[in-house]
């Protein structure tokens, strides 16, 4: 089965995030005053093969507490999609 699975990765609450307090000061710079708060975070996508959906999870979950998270600062989700190749 060939699986994609989208991976958002964003910074802890507690952790500081510089880029999204520029982001949130030069929105309101712009006249976006409603906005109050931006958080910068990535997003991945990884296409995987797997035998069915409880090993896809396995693998994905497995790829972002090893390589590509930070578990200190950072947390992720994921959701898994069926693709066609």
């Amino acid at each position: 089965m060939n699986l994609l699975a989208k991976i958002y990765v964003t910074l802890k609450g507690s952790v500081l995030d510089p880029q999204g307090a520029a982001v949130t000061h030069a929105l309101h710079a712009l006249s976006y005053e409603a906005v109050q708060d931006v958080r910068i975070g990535k997003y991945m996508e990884v296409t995987l093969s797997a035998p069915d959906e409880t090993r896809a999870h396995e693998l994905v979950r497995g790829m972002c507490e090893r390589l590509l998270t930070n578990p200190v600062i950072e947390t992720y989700t994921y959701e898994l999609a069926e693709v066609t190749l």
